[in-house]
């Protein structure tokens, strides 16, 4: 037993559980991990993610040996939600750049530290699912008469790039209403010419 911060008496101990306890871990880190950079950035130190989780900073290591690990983790997840934001047939590119959009206001800071490392592995990995969610939301406005054949996929993923930079620049009380301005000029230079 131990003494609770407050001086309320002794505080049960978080029981070990050892080796089952590795899946709620990671999930605990990975939540508290997102909650963190978000709110202090990613100077934020690794015991204060270790706490918001409730778990040791041995656990942390453990499951991430690096902020690269812990931000790749992170940005796996995140590409998980625009995967299923874009299956469906009539999803397109509003569905992923609002995606970005959401994912860019609340996690800037994992923007930055992916893009610092843009020759690892891992992040290169990322790149090929991101290409893929891309690919998935050209064929969906190509196939709905929403994209000009003037636009491929290339022109996505600048445009997906340029609107998570410009967002994790800019003030955070003034992110949305960017990001909102920023889309309406993309999807301007989208839709289909007119001769």
């Amino acid at each position: 037993m131990s003494e609770s911060p407050q001086g309320e008496g002794p505080r049960p101990r978080k029981p070990n559980l050892g080796p089952s306890a590795g899946p709620a871990n990671r999930r605990a880190l990975l939540a508290a991990a997102r909650e963190i950079f978000a709110a202090d950035g990613l100077s934020a130190p690794f015991s204060a993610i270790a706490k918001r989780a409730g778990v040791g900073q041995g656990s942390l290591y453990r499951h991430f040996p690096d902020r690269l690990s812990l931000a790749v983790a992170v940005y796996e997840e995140n590409l998980d939600e625009l995967e299923a934001a874009v299956a469906p047939p009539d999803a397109g590119l509003d569905a992923l750049l609002q995606g970005v959009i959401a994912q860019a206001i609340v996690s800037t800071a994992l923007i930055d530290l992916i893009t610092a490392h843009p020759h690892d592995p891992r992040v290169e990995r990322l790149g090929g699912r991101v290409r893929d969610i891309a690919v998935a939301a050209v064929e969906h406005e190509r196939a709905a008469g929403r994209f000009g054949e003037h636009v491929d996929v290339e022109d996505v993923l600048l445009a997906i790039s340029m609107l998570a930079g410009l967002v994790a620049r800019t003030e955070p009380a003034e992110r949305a209403a960017t990001a909102d301005r920023a889309w309406e000029l993309l999807h301007a230079a989208f839709v289909p010419r007119t001769a």
